[in-house]
């Protein structure tokens, strides 16, 4: 019998007392441990607790388990959402006439849950939509690095809620492939079989009465290839961004996502020889996660479209911050100085009489559809002091002076001083026709 496993080895040192000899579903130990909602598999799996830590073993065949092994530390390298492998024991003895099979050791996945978990528990919504979005969008990130599923599904899939988003994690590499890249043909084969596979699994969902009465399965499941499809697109263009169009360029990524029900988790500027290369990667958020997220890093509150808005923004700065030092910028880094240097400054912008027109955060969202409008048009990216000064003039007065109003007995917002601007260039684009905000103007788009 061999052991395999990645450091550190203190933990596989305490996992080499258990019955190694024996079959894994004839085990006896007090360490085993009994999993609710755990999900089905075609393998003996058992779960076991050591120095604190829980671990699923699953016996299969040496060559599979060997196989799946290394592909899943691959999957943890690629910071793609994956179980985490700790190692293999391989070479068992005999049972009988019978060499025992190999057994693959990962690490349990903690606060996570099976599909059938999710339906199952009766004080938590059933988020049908949002979890066929988290399975697209983990195919996606697999096939973007070259990684062929081929037996995509929700039981082969867990999932788990962080801080209000709904995120799919990879279970199981045995019918997997690593490739450099993908063919067209390896990737429509393995969204047909995640129609197929799902479409079975909701159609035993409803048997099973535990579907939304509105939710049709099969046209649920056809949801797939289209959701893929988009979201694929939007994420495997190559877009090459010029450093004078950075931020303008990144904002309209941002709404492509937004309007696939997507947002950006991380940006990415990658250096290349004609500019920057845009990598953006996404996740599937619950309603009213991004006001606390928004409140979290910043203090500022908003509404929830509001609040997905200015994360969007503070994404979009953070990446540029990393352009600018060339390492890697930490979020809550990022957001303080964005907070200091972008949105400080716009608000500072703003002439005193025009304060009680709309909510602070409404009117920073309405600067970036304005500066967004406006770099449209020059087809360069103006810069939000900018805009917000164009904005100011143009717009904000001709909203309605009671659209906002404050509680009784609080203070106006206070504004300070104009300290500059981060933007590249103040110089504005000279519009064609009306001024902006004149009867007939094409005013920012609302979301």
């Amino acid at each position: 019998m061999r052991f395999v496993f990645r450091p550190p080895a203190d933990v596989a040192a305490g996992l080499l007392s258990l019955p190694w000899h024996l079959p894994l579903e004839e085990w006896q130990d007090d360490r085993l441990v009994d999993i609710r909602n755990r999900g089905t598999s075609r393998h003996v799996v058992r779960f076991v607790a050591e120095m604190g830590q829980l671990y699923a073993l699953k016996e299969i065949h040496e060559v599979l388990a060997r196989r799946e092994y290394r592909l899943l530390r691959r999957l943890n390298d690629l910071g793609i959402p994956s179980v985490q492998p700790l190692g293999i024991v391989v070479d068992r003895d005999f049972y009988g006439d019978v060499q025992l099979d190999a057994v693959l050791c990962t690490c349990y996945l903690e606060y996570s849950t099976t599909y059938r978990g999710l339906y199952s528990d009766p004080y938590r919504l059933r988020p049908t939509d949002r979890l066929l979005d988290a399975l697209v969008e983990l195919l996606v990130r697999l096939h973007l690095a070259g990684f062929f599923w081929g037996d995509c599904s929700l039981s082969n899939t867990l999932f788990r809620l962080d801080a209000g988003a709904l995120q799919a994690i990879f279970l199981d590499a045995e019918t997997s492939e690593l490739h450099p890249s993908l063919t067209h043909g390896q990737r429509e084969y393995d969204v047909e079989l995640a129609y197929e596979r799902v479409g079975g699994e909701l159609l035993d969902l409803a048997a099973a009465g535990l579907l939304p009465p509105d939710v049709e399965p099969v046209e649920l499941a056809l949801e797939i290839p289209k959701r893929y499809h988009q979201l694929w697109d939007t994420l495997s263009e190559d877009v090459v961004i010029r450093p004078e169009e950075q931020r303008y360029k990144i904002s309209e990524r941002m709404r492509k996502l937004n309007d696939l029900g997507f947002d950006a988790d991380e940006v990415d500027l990658v250096s290349a020889p004609d500019g920057y290369r845009l990598r953006i990667r996404t996740h599937v958020a619950e309603p009213g996660r991004h006001r606390l997220r928004l409140r979290t890093l910043t203090g500022l509150d908003a509404q929830e479209n509001q609040a997905r808005r200015l994360l969007n923004d503070i994404a979009s700065f953070r990446g540029h911050l990393e352009k600018q030092s060339g390492k890697r910028v930490p979020t809550m880094v990022a957001a303080s100085r964005w907070l200091r240097d972008v949105y400080d400054k716009v608000m500072a912008l703003m002439p005193p009489e025009l304060a009680s027109r709309l909510a602070p955060a409404e009117v920073f969202h309405e600067v970036l559809e304005h500066r967004w409008f406006l770099s449209e048009q020059a087809g360069r990216d103006i810069g939000t002091t900018a805009a917000a000064r164009s904005y100011f003039e143009n717009v904000l007065p001709s909203a309605p002076a009671q659209l906002f109003t404050l509680p009784h007995g609080e203070p106006l917002p206070r504004f300070g001083e104009d300290t500059g601007a981060w933007s590249l260039t103040d110089e504005l684009p000279v519009p064609a026709g009306p001024p902006l905000g004149a009867k007939g103007q094409r005013r920012p788009r609302e979301r």
